[in-house]
């Protein structure tokens, strides 16, 4: 009750205690007992399960090693279920960072990809405490479609090497094309047995999803796999072989190198670190609220993964962000609040202190068998095809987003999409928006008016207020903003002077920017040249305001509540 006339003393705004307060504090306050407890339990087992291969898997195709995968789910987990604002986000590495991930340590090595996490931590903690989450939610679903999309096709295009056990002459290449020559002109290097035992995984995989769907898939898929190719001794690489195993601790923390000119350096692959971070964290979120009927608090949610990236950079780890898959996981196993996500990462931790030597037998090919599932399941296709039918506008912005991915970079695909589907959201608002005018006949529009003012959907009122030809009533239609008010502007500025009042209805205009608020106010400035009355009806008082600011005011502007009312006093002053 406090809570609510606090909020109501600031004109509904809430508190940053409010905004900020972490949903672990939330779910104990309303009471967490011995039942809450045994069913979270169960549920971060079941996600710690599925993110024990996982973790591994992306770090190794990120281009680092796998313990580094589950130093970030161990730490950045934890932190994200300590501090978030969703009461069932996961964190830990994901598949959507591998492409920026395997760049940014191309580019500048692991000390280089650790401060750039680092830094991608303190950006996303300003947007949070900036309050930016709001508009991140505003990125168009094509955009997000295509670059998941996109994203799907580069995880298993870097696979296509391990899973066919191709040894290449050089270096792989990082663009796609490039990497599918290198790979063609490998496959005279294909190894039966990795071929065998990606396959043998991928079956695996689909079998138990099929015939056991509650049972752990990706680990007992990798396990068999393992266990296969350890008894048969094949000659295929594991994660021992190439890393020497995975260390049953995790390290100090420590900072990395920190120098201006480092800072500089590693800044665009932390800007798009926390770009995407925040965009995936998000969707993850917002997910889990669809699931459950929770609302999550976006802006506490980017302050806890940005205190998660720091914390992951501090021991070694690469980016964390709310990972939709094991999300949905953690929600589908019955978990009550944050402490599952806390139970996954201490689950996780017991494995690398106890069983890590047994990691070493895991073929890499099972590892890459894995990414490939998770890449064509990733992949959002009927959600793809759907879009390439639902308007011309949509495929376009879709497959600008997907092929930019594909074959440019990630971010530049985010901003190019996000920039068409801006520039087609204006197109359309513009569309909707008019202006139609309720005139006695002699006072008509030109055709060339009509055809500017068409579209509009005229609001009823008594005829007889138009029935005088010197007094002209015009209806806006939509929202008069940058987009719609040179239309506007251009069939207002024809009849300036041809008549000698006019009424401008705002009842059905929800906002106006200031380019709008201008043209009316040039409009004003020119009636009141040539010595006509404009009148402004059913404006809010936002709109007043807006109007006011640009100079569309007393005394040029008289505002009035109703049509009727203006029309009558335009016509008592007439008679005068």
């Amino acid at each position: 009750m406090d809570a609510t006339r606090d909020r109501s003393r600031r004109g509904g705004q809430p508190s940053f205690l409010e905004l900020y307060t972490p949903k672990l504090v939330t779910v104990l306050r309303e009471g967490y007992g011995l039942r809450d407890l045994r069913a979270d339990l169960l549920a971060g087992l079941t996600v710690a399960i599925v993110a024990l291969p996982l973790s591994m898997a992306i770090a190794i195709a990120s281009g680092t090693t796998p313990d580094r995968g589950l130093y970030t789910a161990i730490v950045g987990g934890f932190l994200v279920s300590l501090f978030g604002g969703s009461r069932f986000q996961i964190g830990g590495p994901a598949g959507a960072f591998i492409v920026l991930v395997a760049a940014t340590v191309a580019d500048q090595g692991i000390e280089g990809l650790i401060l750039a996490t680092l830094l991608a931590g303190l950006l996303l903690i300003a947007i949070g405490l900036l309050r930016l989450g709001t508009y991140i939610r505003f990125v168009p679903y094509p955009v997000t479609v295509g670059f998941t999309a996109g994203i799907a096709v580069i995880i298993f295009a870097s696979q296509i090497k391990e899973l066919l056990g191709l040894t290449l002459a050089g270096a792989e290449p990082g663009p796609l094309p490039e990497k599918l020559q290198a790979l063609a002109a490998a496959l005279g290097t294909t190894s039966l047995p990795a071929v065998a035992v990606a396959a043998l995984t991928v079956g695996a995989i689909l079998a138990v999803r099929r015939l056991r769907p509650g049972w752990p898939s990706l680990l007992i898929a990798v396990a068999a796999s393992a266990l296969l190719a350890a008894g048969l001794g094949l000659p295929v690489e594991t994660i021992g072989s190439r890393f020497g195993g995975i260390p049953q601790a995790l390290p100090l923390p420590a900072l990395p190198e920190i120098t201006p000119a480092r800072i500089l350096a590693v800044l665009p692959h932390a800007l798009a670190f926390a770009l995407l971070g925040a965009i995936e964290s998000l969707l993850s979120a917002v997910v889990a609220d669809g699931m459950t009927g929770r609302r999550h608090r976006s802006n506490c949610e980017l302050v806890a993964q940005g205190l998660a990236n720091i914390g992951s950079a501090l021991v070694g780890g690469i980016c964390v962000t709310g990972t939709i898959a094991r999300t949905a996981t953690n929600v589908r196993s019955g978990a009550r609040g944050p402490v599952a996500g806390l139970a996954h990462a201490l689950f996780l931790l017991a494995f690398m202190l106890l069983a890590a030597p047994l990691a070493s037998y895991i073929p890499l090919a099972a590892l890459a068998a894995v990414l490939a599932v998770v890449a064509w399941n990733m992949a959002e296709k009927h959600e793809f095809l759907a879009l390439l039918r639902a308007s011309r506008g949509d495929a376009l912005v879709l497959l600008a987003t997907f092929g930019l991915t594909v074959f440019r970079d990630l971010t530049e695909g985010i901003v190019v999409g996000v920039a068409l589907g801006a520039l087609l959201f204006i197109k359309r608002m513009a569309d909707h928006a008019g202006i139609e005018a309720g005139l006695h006949e002699s006072a008509a529009l030109a055709p060339d008016d009509r055809a500017d003012a068409r579209g509009a959907e005229r609001e009823d009122y008594d005829a007889a207020l138009a029935s005088d030809p010197e007094i002209v009533v015009y209806r806006l239609q939509g929202a008069l903003f940058f987009g719609a008010a040179s239309t506007v502007g251009a069939v207002l500025d024809r009849i300036a002077d041809r008549h000698r009042a006019f009424v401008v209805d705002f009842s059905a205009v929800p906002f106006v920017d200031s380019t709008g608020a201008n043209t009316i106010a040039a409009f004003a400035r020119s009636a009141d040249r040539h010595g006509v009355q404009l009148y402004v009806t059913g404006a809010s008082a936002g709109i007043r305001r807006s109007l006011e600011a640009q100079g569309a005011g007393p005394p040029r502007v008289r505002f009035r509540h109703a049509i009727a009312e203006a029309v009558a006093e335009a016509r008592q002053e007439a008679a005068d």
